[in-house]
């Protein structure tokens, strides 16, 4: 830790912009929690700290909806996942099983699917509800998407600090209007009493710091900026990052695929292939995907070890000689860091079981037959009354989040949250306040699939 520091001036953030709801974070979650919340009629800003919507699913490469399925053939993952489906099927740009297929233990259809990375786990397998899409596709349908719920869209922006009052103070109303407030001074200081809400959020970029001031928040950064900022305990987590990348130009994708000397997946493009997990070994240590030094050791190596992997199957994999690189991830395949301790932490054992609460449901991507129905609670931080979590840093244990961090999960917890911060704004009430009945049938209504 540094000893020495330094005592910057005070500084007056100017305000530019308040709204109903604020998502911080434009990866699945995000963009589902803002398109649920416009949807429902609120004035919803949507920040993203890249040039681009998707997160993992798009600049990460990770181009595999896993899984919208219970491993046995049915569905339980579809509201706005399945209307992402839709809009790639409209151009074009995905692939799965047909419904039919579903559940099929049929080897050859198994090991068709397995070669596009939409099989995956210990067998006796199946064929999954998998889907295998175009990442640059999924960036325009995601702009598309947003605008057309009238979503505002803020890119190149990084949350740093958080205004912070105590629950009990009066709270003025947020009109849906652009205009500037004057400005404000951050206050660094986190409220000593509990419970607290957020009034503010600040953003810096190359223009400098501003403000975004809203009524309600979600979380939906991955690494649970937000809830961090605001002072809410958390796990975390070290993992072995990855950087997936894709190669072209391969003269036989699936004789290069028979000859089992090499990892890489079919994808929606002739002659296209996609290497998950850089296809390669592991980098040599685990790391905190919130440390920047951490981060720029696993950039620099990973990238080295996509090259090694690279010239390899050019000189050792048939098929290869001509093949090269279409595109690295733009970001590191980081699938775990802070975890929300939320109101309910979902648990291992919790596989199967169905809460009152339950407000989204999913599969395991590499289990068949277990389920995770996803409480309310677990969107909830203990302290925060105006904030949401949704995605990958919602309130689960290491092993539930092995299933609950894939993107189609992602896409069920955003909506729910977009449509609960809905309802709480409708009532000027807490999160923890919402009519859990009412917003289940709101999300049933939408097309998400909830046990009965």
């Amino acid at each position: 830790m540094p000893t020495d520091h330094i005592t910057l001036p005070e500084q007056q953030v100017p305000v530019i912009a308040q709204c109903d709801v604020l998502v911080v974070g434009g990866g699945a979650a995000g963009m589902s929690a803002a398109i649920a919340a416009a949807r429902q009629g609120a004035d919803v800003i949507l920040v993203e700290r890249y040039g681009y919507l998707g997160g993992l699913a798009s600049g990460g490469l990770i181009v595999l909806l896993l899984t919208l399925d219970d491993g046995d053939g049915h569905q339980v993952i579809a509201g706005q996942c399945q209307e992402l489906v839709d809009r790639l099927h409209a151009r074009n740009a995905a692939f799965h099983p047909p419904k039919e297929e579903w559940g099929n233990y049929d080897e050859g259809l198994v090991e068709k699917y397995r070669r596009w990375g939409l099989v995956w786990g210990s067998g006796p397998h199946r064929v999954r509800y998998s889907v295998a899409y175009d990442p640059e596709e999924f960036k325009y349908i995601a702009n598309t998407w947003t605008a057309e719920a009238g979503v505002r869209l803020m890119y190149h922006r990084w949350a740093t600090d958080l205004v912070l009052e105590p629950a009990s103070a009066p709270q003025s109303p947020i009109t849906t209007t652009t205009s500037q407030s004057p400005p404000l001074t951050p206050n660094d200081q986190r409220p000593t009493t509990n419970p607290h809400r957020i009034t503010h959020v600040v953003f810096t970029s190359k223009a400098g710091r501003h403000a975004i001031r809203a009524a309600y928040v979600i979380d939906a950064t991955g690494d649970g900026d937000i809830f961090t900022l605001a002072g809410e305990s958390f796990e975390k987590e070290q993992i072995h990052p990855w950087l997936w990348f894709r190669m072209s130009g391969v003269t036989d994708v699936d004789a290069a695929q028979s000859s089992r000397d090499g990892f890489f997946l079919r994808t929606t493009k002739p002659g296209q292939v996609l290497m998950p997990w850089g296809a390669a070994d592991r980098i040599s240590r685990r790391i905190d995907a919130t440390d920047p030094d951490d981060l720029t050791f696993a950039e620099v190596e990973c990238r080295r070890m996509v090259m090694d992997e690279v010239d390899r199957l050019r000189a050792q994999v048939p098929g290869f000689e001509d093949a090269y690189l279409t595109d690295v991830a733009l970001t590191l395949g980081v699938t775990e860091s802070r975890r929300l301790n939320g109101a309910y932490t979902l648990a291992r054992d919790d596989a199967n079981r169905v809460f009152d609460d339950t407000i989204a449901t999913t599969g395991h991507w590499t289990k068949y037959g277990a389920l995770y129905h996803i409480p309310y609670r677990s969107l909830l931080p203990r302290h925060t009354t105006n904030l949401l979590v949704a995605g990958r840093c919602i309130s689960v244990d290491h092993r539930v989040h092995h299933a609950t961090k894939e993107i189609p999960p992602a896409f069920a917890t955003g909506e729910a949250a977009g449509m609960a911060a809905v309802h709480s704004l409708r009532t000027s009430s807490s999160v923890d306040a919402v009519d859990v009945p009412e917003l289940k049938s709101a999300l049933r209504r939408a097309g998400v699939w909830l046990p009965r």
